[in-house]
């Protein structure tokens, strides 16, 4: 393994800050957030319900998380809408992008727990993939877009129960209520 080629990766996937989450300018979102973003919430999230859930390793958990998406470095973020079309292939895109790294077994062997969800930590950190998005759908139906019936969408595919419970309580909350505690400056607390 040589220096170049693991300096080569990291540029790669740091290309996922440019990769835009395709879905949200079917919403009329003209600057939607970029994978990377996304990638940084849904593992704050995975940990989240998988502390909830009671699993054993939620680090676990939040590697699965980082590396979900590091197969559209190469194929970009294809939306349900293109999947229904276009063919591809992100595990061999996963693949070819670790063939030279005494890594890769594990790196795959995290990302395919979350594409298969076949485990408990690939089924939490799935879950707070798609939860994820509906922050953000949330987030723009509170700035008046229309996203129709995505977030009930989404709740037919959670497998966990924290998951289901943190949708309910997602759709009953102002994505700025959590500033409500904060109402007062700093300036003004000094007695």
């Amino acid at each position: 393994m040589k220096d170049k080629d693991l300096v080569n990766l990291i540029f790669e996937w740091g290309h996922l800050r440019k990769i835009k989450h395709e879905g949200f300018r079917y919403l009329g979102v003209s600057d939607p957030e970029s994978v990377a973003e996304h990638n940084l919430h849904a593992a704050q999230i995975a940990y989240v319900i998988a502390k909830m859930e009671k699993y054993k390793n939620p680090l676990e958990v939040v590697a699965i998380s980082v590396f979900h998406e590091i197969g559209e470095s190469r194929i970009g973020d294809v939306h349900r809408i293109g999947d229904r079309y276009i063919t591809k292939d992100e595990e061999r895109a996963v693949r070819d992008q670790l063939e030279k790294f005494d890594f890769k077994n594990e790196i795959l062997k995290l990302w395919e727990q979350s594409e298969n969800r076949s485990t408990k930590a690939g089924n939490i950190a799935k879950d707070a993939d798609l939860l994820q998005t509906c922050f953000v759908i949330r987030e723009l139906q509170e700035h008046g877009h229309n996203t129709g019936d995505w977030i009930e969408n989404t709740r037919k595919y959670l497998k966990t129960e924290s998951a289901k419970s943190l949708l309910d309580a997602l759709e009953k909350t102002s994505p700025l209520d959590w500033m409500k505690d904060l109402k007062t400056f700093r300036n003004l607390e000094k007695k």
